[in-house]
């Protein structure tokens, strides 16, 4: 077992990184495991408030197509939502997508991060980013911490971002009985603080003059000021081997959110852009699970994960992170 995403058979994960500006975008790839570009059966839950989001319409347990063949978490706001098309793109010449007798529509749903009060605002993921971060997708270990979507996020925000700490991306998996594996991808750029739901303690969040770090919800009434729309959000995506219909994949992803709730405080804020992804994975001969029992373990690795990209992010000027703390 790798421990990450890719745990899942047929799950590729590839990171595009601005070094400079510190931005980046990290693009999940679907394929069976007979490599037939099947895709995924796609479920999504959207619980913040603000956020900024590509064809999640489609992941609807009502919607017909039921074949998703990429995700994009990326930086850069609303602007990185374009970084989808190099996706896309990538995929039209392998010659994968929606057959519809005139074309292949590769289906890439996308949500992204604010990070552009970090690094450079002018550099933001385009399609050449896209592009690259799915080029470079393999099934096998990558990398976490300050990378791909994660590179320029930050955590604990209620006191302003001065007294932030860095996020990151992180990864975590489980094998269960009968050859089933749940596995989370998670981009933390949260609003709130993250702490370990085993202890209660803070790993990540406002810094105060002591040195310590705040519990944001104590500090709510003094910080509206700092409350900016949009400019929060925690992203997910959660995988698995069993075979899933839409519905049941959508109810997987409902409750793999309980795992933000777990780590991060306050989460679903108005403030915050929560989005999870939940992916089945592997076609017909898939091991068939009730959705509750894998949404479960969903929720508990994407609590690992969460906590995964914030011990192994790297700080950036001014803006420390907790493996620096000491």
């Amino acid at each position: 077992m790798l421990d990450n995403l890719c745990d899942v058979p047929g799950v590729l994960v590839g990171h595009a990184t601005d070094e400079k500006g510190l931005t980046g975008c990290t693009a999940v790839l679907f394929d069976a495991p007979d490599g037939s570009g099947a895709g995924a059966v796609v479920g999504v839950d959207v619980r913040g408030s603000s956020p900024g989001t590509r064809e999640t319409d489609l992941l609807n347990p009502t919607g017909r197509i039921d074949q998703t063949h990429a995700l994009l978490l990326t930086g850069g706001s609303a602007f990185g939502l374009g970084a989808a098309n190099g996706v896309v793109s990538l995929l039209e010449e392998r010659g994968v997508g929606y057959d519809v007798r005139f074309a292949r529509i590769p289906i890439v749903p996308a949500a992204v991060v604010f990070d552009l009060a970090v690094g450079d605002p002018s550099a933001r993921p385009g399609p050449q980013m896209g592009y690259e971060a799915a080029s470079s997708a393999v099934s096998g270990s990558f990398k976490q911490g300050t990378v791909g979507a994660g590179t320029g996020t930050t955590v604990g925000k209620v006191l302003g971002l001065e007294r932030a700490m860095k996020g990151g991306l992180g990864s975590a998996s489980v094998a269960l009985p009968g050859g089933v594996v749940v596995a989370a991808l998670a981009v933390v750029n949260a609003f709130g603080d993250v702490r370990d739901p085993s202890t209660g303690d803070i790993i990540a969040g406002p810094r105060l003059d002591d040195g310590t770090l705040a519990d944001s919800v104590e500090h709510l009434l003094e910080a509206e000021r700092f409350m900016r729309w949009g400019e929060n959000t925690t992203l997910g995506i959660v995988a698995t081997n069993a075979r899933l219909s839409k519905p049941q994949i959508t109810k997987m992803a409902q409750m793999a959110q309980d795992g933000l709730a777990r780590t991060v405080s306050p989460v679903h804020t108005s403030v915050d852009g929560d989005v999870v992804f939940a992916a089945s994975v592997g076609g017909r001969e898939s091991i068939m699970m009730a959705p509750d029992v894998v949404g479960a373990w969903g929720a508990r690795v994407v609590a690992e994960a969460v906590l995964r990209a914030v011990r192994e992010a790297r700080g950036v000027p001014g803006i420390p992170a907790a493996s620096e703390l000491g």
